[in-house]
């Protein structure tokens, strides 16, 4: 197993977050974060199709033809929509009925999509399903963190428990202002990241001196 590989996949949602970095799946991150709560539920059904579907995808490559491998994932990818309306429907009925648009939506979610065709068709299935987790975890955090700051503001609440004396602010609950939270999210992201990948550049270069030093070193001792 390739040890750089691994965890290079498994950081995959952080480094190459799919709402923050990537912007894929727009529609369900400003459609689905009014509340903590339906933003959880959206990113962890989200998450299951694309574990599932990444790891049917990486099992059958070598038996799809080239020329319909997209039909082909679409069916896929709809067989674990599928399973996951079943089971909201039966166990989660009253949150299915507010998601169920959203829910059948999955299927053509840009993220599932772009997954199958990025990295489970090339990779084995370990690694497309650890990719699967990783891209939909990053996803599920994306949408919740949106989803916090939205109910917020809109209704001086957490996770449905209201705050008591905070103000509730009108106009704060339609979709632009989403637009303006997931922005600012975004921005914040990146710029951390960046901070990040400066910081680990810093560090990597202060070493560099120390180790041309090295040889010098070993031929005086000789």
């Amino acid at each position: 197993m390739d040890k750089a590989k691994l965890r290079e996949t498994l950081l995959g949602g952080v480094r190459s977050n799919p709402t923050f970095v990537l912007v894929l799946g727009t529609c369900p991150t400003i459609a689905m974060t009014g509340s903590l709560f339906s933003a959880f539920a959206m990113g962890i059904a989200t998450t299951f199709v694309l574990i599932f579907s990444n790891l049917f995808v990486s099992l059958l490559r070598g038996l799809i033809p080239d020329k319909v491998r997209i039909p082909c994932y679409i069916v896929i990818i709809s067989t674990f929509v599928i399973i996951v309306q079943m089971v909201m429907k039966k166990y989660l009925p009253d949150l299915y009925s507010t998601m169920q648009a959203f829910i059948a939506l999955i299927v053509v979610n840009c993220i599932i999509l772009a997954r199958a065709e990025s990295f489970a068709s090339c990779n084995k299935p370990l690694y497309s399903v650890l990719d699967g987790v990783s891209m939909g975890l990053g996803f599920t955090a994306a949408l919740c963190v949106i989803g916090i700051v939205r109910e917020f503001f809109a209704g001086g609440a957490f996770a449905g428990m209201s705050i008591p004396g905070f103000p509730v602010m009108e106009g704060v609950g339609a979709s632009a202002f989403g637009f303006i939270v997931f922005g600012c999210m975004m921005a914040l992201f990146n710029f951390l990241i960046a901070k990040a990948e400066a910081r680990k550049a810093r560090m990597k270069n202060a070493t560099l001196p120390l180790a041309g030093h090295e040889p010098q070193a070993a031929e005086v001792s000789k």
